[in-house]
Parts: C-alpha cells; sequence; structure tokens
C-alpha cells in the first residue's frame, strides 16, 4: 500500500504503530498517540480516524494490503500446480508475515498488535473492506479443507496454527537481528505449522471429540 498523501496521517499511523506495538493496544491513550506524532492535539487523531478503532484498522489495513497480495500470489501458485503440498501451504502462511520483519515501515511493530488481536475476538473491522478479492487468510484456510483431514478440521488445527504463527513472529519481531535469523525463523515456523496442521490424533482425542459432538446433539461442522 502506497504511503498516505498526507504527512499527519502518516505521522499517526506510525506513532500508533510503534506505542501499541511497545505497549499494548489497550494500554496507550489517543493523547500520547498525537503528542508521539507531532500533532498539537487529539482533534487532529479524531479527524483522521474519529477513535482508536479507526486508527487500530488503518494500521492493520496498511500492512493487511501486503500480506495479502503475497500471500494471494503464493496461493495462485498452490493452485495452479493443482496438487496437496504440505510444506507450500504451511509456507504461505507464514512467510507473508515473516516478510514484515524486513519491513522497516513498521512491519515489526504491525507483527506485535497482530498478535494482540488474534488473540482476542475478530472484530468486524478488521475485515477487508473491499469486496473485489477473497481475504488471503480466509482463502488459506479454505484451501485447507483440502489438505486436512475430517478429524483435524474438526479440532481446529488451522487455527492453532495462525495462533501459533501470530505469537511466534511477535516474539521473533524483538529478537531478530538481520536476514539469517529472519529466514531461519521463517523456516522454523513453517517446520512447526506442518507438524500442527498434520500431526497425529491420538484414539483418545478422537474419542473425547465424538463423545462431546454426541453430547451436543450434533456433529461439529468445520470451521
Amino acid at each position: 500500500m502506497p504511503r498516505s498523501p498526507d504527512p499527519a496521517r502518516a505521522r499517526l499511523v506510525s506513532a500508533g504503530e510503534r506505542l501499541f506495538a511497545e505497549r499494548g493496544i489497550d494500554n496507550v491513550s489517543l493523547r500520547e498517540i498525537s503528542r508521539e506524532s507531532g500533532a498539537r492535539n487529539v482533534i487532529a487523531l479524531q479527524h483522521h480516524f474519529k477513535d482508536r478503532e479507526g486508527l487500530l484498522a488503518a494500521i492493520v489495513t496498511k500492512h493487511r494490503i501486503r500480506v495479502g497480495e503475497r500471500r494471494h500470489r503464493i496461493l495462485d501458485e498452490y493452485e495452479a500446480d493443482a496438487r496437496i503440498d504440505l510444506e507450500r501451504y504451511s509456507a504461505a502462511l507464514v512467510e507473508p508475515l515473516a516478510a514484515c520483519l524486513l519491513d522497516d515501515d513498521g512491519g515489526r511493530d504491525f507483527l506485535r498488535i497482530f498478535a494482540d488481536l488474534m488473540n482476542r475476538p475478530r472484530p468486524e473491522w478488521l475485515r477487508p473492506q473491499d469486496e473485489e478479492r477473497e481475504d488471503s487468510l480466509d482463502r488459506w484456510r479454505r484451501l485447507g479443507n483440502h489438505v486436512l483431514r475430517p478429524v483435524q478440521i474438526r479440532l481446529h488445527r488451522r487455527y492453532a496454527a495462525i495462533l501459533y504463527v501470530s505469537t511466534e513472529l511477535a516474539r521473533c519481531a524483538r529478537i531478530a537481528r538481520n536476514d539469517l535469523d529472519v529466514a531461519l525463523l521463517t523456516s522454523s515456523a513453517i517446520d512447526i505449522v506442518m507438524a500442527i496442521i498434520d500431526g497425529p490424533v491420538r484414539s483418545r482425542t478422537e474419542e473425547l471429540l465424538i463423545a462431546r459432538d454426541r453430547a451436543r446433539g450434533t456433529l461439529a461442522q468445520a470451521p
């Protein structure tokens, strides 16, 4: 996504990225963000974003577009190949986000914010605002229907992988120092996602899953 043509707006986004990443989304006031950006008062932030959610949505959108473009490219190639490839499927989740570790325009801060948001109920304003193309993460989840076994789908293995990646890359954003660090952390994250997605399901787990579904009187639907 190109930089905003409005310098004041761009400074507010950058200040929000830094402070939300360093201190947590709930621990920063709009006044502090305005002061950090160089704005004279909080009115400037309210003018551009209305409120905290509006600023967060702007930060997420700035990076979601970049991440989405990367993931769609990988998934386009994956679908064109027309075969199940667990490694490439797992890489489509990890690599687009891991690229943010090398993004000097707030990428590392975004990863820490993204991890915070992914461990909360997903607000509607985090959903894509355009209808032109399916959200890349939703597309990744959908294509998993051809990769995972039914019991793995019912156990929400894809969601577990997403939570792992968001948390691990937020940690990496604090410790990765160079390109080699990023390459190693990315490759290791892909290994672990493959294990999460395709790891064995013990018979005891499957028995408990069946017992739970019977107690509910319905079969669980795939996510």
